[in-house]
């Protein structure tokens, strides 16, 4: 069944308050820089593989990454979607630029931006949809990104993937990076499949289920695993 609006009241997304006491445990937050030092010392005792990679890498950055406004964090999102990061750093730059700096990308400003700049900043015509159908959702309160914060990881990524053009994988990135959920694992991510077949050895990259079953071993801290997997592609 299609979600046409998707706010807080009509995912039916329960309170704490509401929730049986079994069901709390589900519901994610985010990880403090001291429990991501801890999650690392706990994956490097647990797996010498992965060992070896955190100890090259040193102190894991992804609480770094976390932006105070999610809107601009997902219309990053869009921008990156099948490009080279550097690529997607100067398109992003360009956008910020058009609507005059960090402070001013909100929702009417990108929808006051003339399509025609939108291209000519680097967005492709489907992105430009996409990142106007992302800001007029958030205008009119059928997507409240900030009251996502809190609840289960599901939930989060049904509100996200209902905006086009932003998939599960979109999802993911803004839970790990914009909410610094804990146990994410993002296994349609070449970087990550990349990063599990050099660290296994293998000679082909692992399937969906053998990414799965892998990424087992990292629970609950699989978004930090993830981290230093990317770093390979790196």
């Amino acid at each position: 069944m299609r979600l046409r609006k998707l706010t807080t009241q009509n995912l039916k997304l329960k309170t704490r308050a509401q929730r049986p006491a079994k069901d709390l445990k589900a519901i994610a937050r985010a990880f403090s820089d001291a429990e991501v030092e801890r999650a690392r010392r706990s994956l490097m005792r647990r797996d010498p593989r992965l060992r070896a990679l955190i100890k090259k890498h040193g102190a894991c950055g992804i609480t770094k990454h976390r932006t105070r406004d999610p809107f601009a964090s997902l219309v990053g999102t869009i921008t990156s979607q099948q490009l080279s990061t550097k690529a997607a750093d100067t398109i992003y730059k360009r956008v910020v630029d058009l609507v005059g700096g960090k402070e001013r990308l909100t929702p009417d400003a990108l929808l006051a931006a003339d399509p025609k700049a939108l291209r000519a900043a680097g967005l492709s015509n489907q992105k430009v949809a996409y990142v106007r159908d992302l800001a007029d959702r958030v205008k009119s309160g059928a997507l409240d990104l900030h009251a996502l914060d809190g609840h289960a990881d599901e939930e989060v990524i049904a509100a996200i993937t209902a905006v086009k053009g932003l998939g599960r994988w979109s999802a993911q990135m803004f839970l790990m990076f914009r909410l610094n959920r804990p146990d994410i694992w993002p296994i349609g991510d070449l970087g990550i499949v990349r990063g599990v077949q050099h660290l296994h050895g293998m000679k082909r990259r692992p399937s969906p289920k053998t990414m799965e079953r892998l990424g087992e071993a990292w629970r609950p801290y699989r978004s930090i695993a993830a981290w230093y997997l990317w770093r390979i592609s790196d």
